[in-house]
């Protein structure tokens, strides 16, 4: 059974699917099923390079990953950083390129005051952090 917005990566191809509608039938890619990318957080190893980091200015909030910056070169960079309300109803989605500093901006008025962060690291997979405001 998959669950809305869980990844999947193909082993051999490199595809990565994301669920938008959760279903009881297996993901296969190249005759291969699919892998469902497992997400990471601050107890994992190599943490301090891949989970995002959430930093509050006014209303404005800043998700930065990694609290030593992480590589953004061709052959190891971060692929996307995302904000997900906690209903699953909102995701605002960045897409990065190697060179691109790995941040993204929530501006206020549309800036949420609880969501999970998510980011995709092209070797290390998925990490997470959770934002609450007091």
């Amino acid at each position: 059974m998959t669950e809305q917005l869980e990844l999947y990566k193909c082993k051999v191809c490199g595809n990565i699917i994301e669920v938008v509608n959760a279903g009881a039938g297996e993901l296969v890619c190249c005759s291969i099923p699919m892998e469902k990318l497992e997400e990471h957080s601050n107890d994992d190893e190599a943490q301090e390079k891949h989970v995002p980091i959430i930093t509050v200015e006014g209303e404005n909030k800043t998700i930065r990953i990694g609290s030593i910056p992480h590589p953004m070169e061709k052959e190891h960079y971060i692929v996307f950083i995302e904000a997900i309300s906690p209903d699953k109803k909102y995701l605002k989605r960045k897409f990065l390129y190697p060179s691109e500093e790995p941040k993204m901006e929530l501006k206020a008025p549309c800036a949420y005051n609880e969501f999970t962060a998510r980011e995709l690291c092209n070797i290390h997979g998925l990490w997470v952090s959770d934002y609450k405001q007091n």
